[in-house]
C-alpha cells in the first residue's frame, strides 16, 4: 500500500512515501507512518493525494515544524511551525544528495 522511508538530517527528518498502488481514503486507518524525533522538524515527500498529505501533516503536528517537499522550489515549504526560526511559507533548501533520495 504505502511504503515509507526516512532520511535523518541535523534540523529535520525527511519522511518519504511511495504508493505501490492507488489508495482509498479508508486506507488511512491502516497507515503506520514512521516514528520520528519530535525535537526536530519534519519534511514530507512523495507523490500522493492531497488528503494523504493532510493526514501526515496532522500526524506529525507535534514536531518543531512540518514542511512539504516541492521540487519546483528546490526545497520544502514550511506549512506549520511551533518555533520562530521557521515560519509558514519559508522554503528549506534541500541539498543535491538529499533531493536525489526524494525522487
Amino acid at each position: 500500500m504505502v511504503e515509507f522511508s526516512t532520511i535523518e538530517c541535523k534540523e529535520y527528518t525527511v519522511v518519504h512515501f511511495k504508493l505501490d498502488e492507488p489508495i482509498n481514503p479508508e486506507d488511512l486507518a491502516k497507515l503506520n507512518p514512521p516514528k520520528v524525533n519530535c525535537t526536530k522538524g519534519i519534511i514530507i515527500s512523495g507523490r500522493g493525494p492531497i488528503w494523504l498529505y493532510c493526514y501526515l501533516v496532522h500526524y506529525y503536528h507535534m514536531t518543531k515544524f512540518v514542511a512539504t517537499y516541492d521540487p519546483r522550489f528546490g526545497g520544502a515549504v514550511v506549512v506549520e511551525s511551533h518555533i520562530p526560526s521557521f515560519k509558514p511559507g519559508d522554503i528549506i533548501e534541500i541539498g543535491e544528495t538529499e533531493s536525489m533520495d526524494l525522487i
